[in-house]
């Protein structure tokens, strides 16, 4: 049984997290809330033990969302993949929600199939994510593409206007590193030096100001550059004394393309494979029933395509 220190309090747990257990009984939610926040506090140094927190919750309010989005994530730290799928595809059923669409694209590279998880990153409508949705999707696009060995359109899936080398957001510094590692593959070094100088500066501009800007966003040169506004805004941002980061880069062209262009493969599809009933928590449970900790979790058909691997 995951083990819940007295410490741990039920307000602990995030407040937007907290209004989905108002469903539930006080005492389970205050339960399962427990067990939420010891999956947060654990995620990255202990996952193994975050991963039994978030399946106790699941045992007691299998039909909360931010709890199958928590067994989700856990279980992605953990290597399982197949686990990640099907449990995110139950959270996209019971909120509607994509944000967590990149997440199984992932999941279906590190089973080992790239061809479906660009089937199902392209079954969305991009313009309807959020600005950092879209972009982890883009990287774990070309990622997938690179499986497949396809450096060119790997670099085409990244050419986003999110790929904005004068202004830096709190999902930029990846993206810029994710386009430094495909230019290097393509062996355009000189390019991918500059963009990887440019995501290293970007970090630490949004670092230092962390504390005023929240991280939202920091201008990295004086030009502005014109775009859609549906997508972000100048408030907040702060200039850098080094303008010319990346001044003379020959990918100078390449950081904001046209937005069709960067959606050329979003055709709709239907990617899920897997039915909406295979979940780690019986969906016919009243989800304010308790249950033994130690009650075996169910794998109700588990994903025999490919062997989970841990992707490091």
């Amino acid at each position: 049984m995951a083990h819940v220190p007295d410490d741990v309090e039920p307000r602990d747990l995030d407040k937007v997290a907290r209004g989905e257990l108002k469903t539930l009984s006080k005492e389970n939610a205050d339960w399962v809330a427990k067990h939420l926040v010891m999956a947060g506090r654990l995620i990255e140094e202990e996952p193994e033990e975050a991963h039994k927190h978030a399946l106790s919750a699941g045992r007691r309010a299998g039909r909360i969302g931010v709890v199958r989005e928590t067994i989700a994530i856990t279980a992605y730290t953990v290597g399982d993949y197949a686990l990640t799928l099907r449990e995110l595809r139950t959270y996209r059923r019971i909120t509607g929600r994509d944000d967590q669409l990149p997440l199984m694209v992932d999941s279906e590279r590190g089973l080992g199939r790239p061809e479906r998880a660009l089937e199902l990153g392209r079954s969305v409508d991009v313009s309807t994510l959020a600005p950092a949705v879209r972009v982890s999707l883009a990287i774990a696009m070309s990622g997938a593409r690179l499986d497949l060995d396809q450096p060119d359109a790997a670099l085409g899936e990244l050419e986003i206007p999110q790929l904005d080398r004068r202004r830096a957001f709190e999902y930029s510094p990846a993206l810029f590193d994710a386009y430094a590692t495909v230019l290097e593959d393509l062996g355009r070094d000189r390019d991918a030096e500059e963009w990887r100088t440019l995501a290293e500066r970007a970090d630490a501009a949004l670092e230092a100001h962390h504390g005023d800007d929240d991280r939202e966003t920091v201008e990295v040169v004086e030009e502005e550059l014109e775009l859609d506004g549906s997508w972000d805004s100048d408030e907040g941002s702060v200039s850098l004394e080094q303008p010319d980061v990346v001044e003379g880069s020959a990918a100078a062209d390449e950081s904001v393309v046209d937005e069709g262009s960067a959606a050329a493969d979003e055709s709709p599809a239907d990617a899920e494979a897997v039915t909406d009933d295979e979940s780690v928590v019986d969906e016919e449970s009243t989800g304010d029933e308790p249950v033994a900790d130690d009650e075996p979790v169910a794998d109700d058909e588990p994903d025999t395509d490919a062997e989970p691997e841990h992707r490091g």
